[in-house]
């Protein structure tokens, strides 16, 4: 309890300082943790932390009321807790904080500062994009389960390394065959890095978002997860109801059509002919739109996807 003391005095010296003394140094300070704080809020948000949240301020409160009433047993032993804390902090918060530290990598400012050359892009573009647009459909027409991973800034070499390496050119007849069902590579993620088919059958983990719909089976779970630990953009196949989703950053958008995938594909492999991320931005922000207007009629006769 004497840690939380100093600490608590310290807080409050220099919110003092801060007003007391006014300097240009001191609104750049309440800048920085205004920003600071904020993030930190967004990033636990919705997520398992919220609660973790939660539970520790209930061990500071009981913290204070044991040291208050002079409980001395439990006191001690809430302080043992705390003492430990950077330590558990550290343990608990891992997901969140490898997290907000790729969130940080990815950032555009760090891809400026740390990037040495630019993405090659191939001359047969709008032949990959028709080729994977047509797999797509032809695949959700048949009811065909599919998860295809796009890399992007962000390196897949260990999800790769799951995988079977096909290191092969982007083509309707293939992605296809790899997807057909009761085949060896059909059961898995396909990755596809700088228009090539890079590998098959990859392992992906899961989202552990409590908030996915029921409905939503370990495909689509998949999906999420890649996306919430890297910038990549993955494309699924219900084979419950042959719908294609697009998951981005943790957020899966349904009921995806011909044009909306092309312009989404082109986008990918060729970020540079338009704005960088807001053409992706604003496909998605449509989709969810259309996904959102159209999702209830269509949810009631979708079953669970296993």
């Amino acid at each position: 309890m004497i840690q939380i003391q100093t600490f608590l005095r310290s807080i409050g010296s220099m919110f003092a300082n801060l007003f007391l003394y006014p300097d240009w140094r001191n609104l750049v300070d309440i800048a920085i943790l205004t920003v600071l704080i904020y993030n930190v809020i967004k990033l636990v948000m919705h997520t398992r932390a919220n609660s973790l949240f939660k539970g520790i301020a209930v061990i500071l409160i009981l913290s204070w009321l044991s040291e208050t009433l002079e409980i001395s047993a439990v006191s001690w032993i809430l302080q043992q807790i705390i003492s430990m804390g950077v330590v558990v902090i550290v343990i608990v918060f891992q997901p969140e904080l490898r997290r907000a530290l790729d969130q940080l990598g990815r950032s555009k400012l760090t891809r400026q500062m740390f990037s040495t050359s630019k993405r090659q892009h191939s001359d047969h573009t709008e032949q990959h994009v028709s080729e994977i647009v047509r797999a797509l459909n032809n695949m959700a027409r048949k009811k065909i389960g599919a998860l295809i991973v796009f890399e992007r800034s962000t390196g897949l070499g260990d999800v790769i390394e799951s995988g079977t390496v096909v290191d092969a050119e982007i083509s309707d007849p293939l992605i296809e065959n790899i997807f057909e069902p009761n085949t060896p590579l059909h059961d898995g993620a396909m990755i596809i890095r700088d228009e090539r088919i890079v590998a098959a059958a990859c392992i992906l983990q899961l989202s552990d978002d409590y908030t996915i719909s029921r409905e939503l089976g370990t495909r689509h779970r998949a999906a999420i997860g890649i996306t919430e630990s890297t910038d990549a953009i993955s494309l699924i196949v219900s084979e419950e109801t042959g719908i294609i989703s697009m998951a981005r950053d943790g957020k899966l958008t349904r009921y995806l059509d011909a044009k909306s995938l092309t312009i989404l594909l082109t986008e990918i492999f060729s970020p540079d002919r338009g704005k960088g991320d807001s053409w992706v931005s604003t496909v998605a922000e449509r989709l969810e739109g259309l996904s959102n207007r159209i999702g209830p009629s269509r949810r009631k006769g979708e079953s669970h996807e296993e």
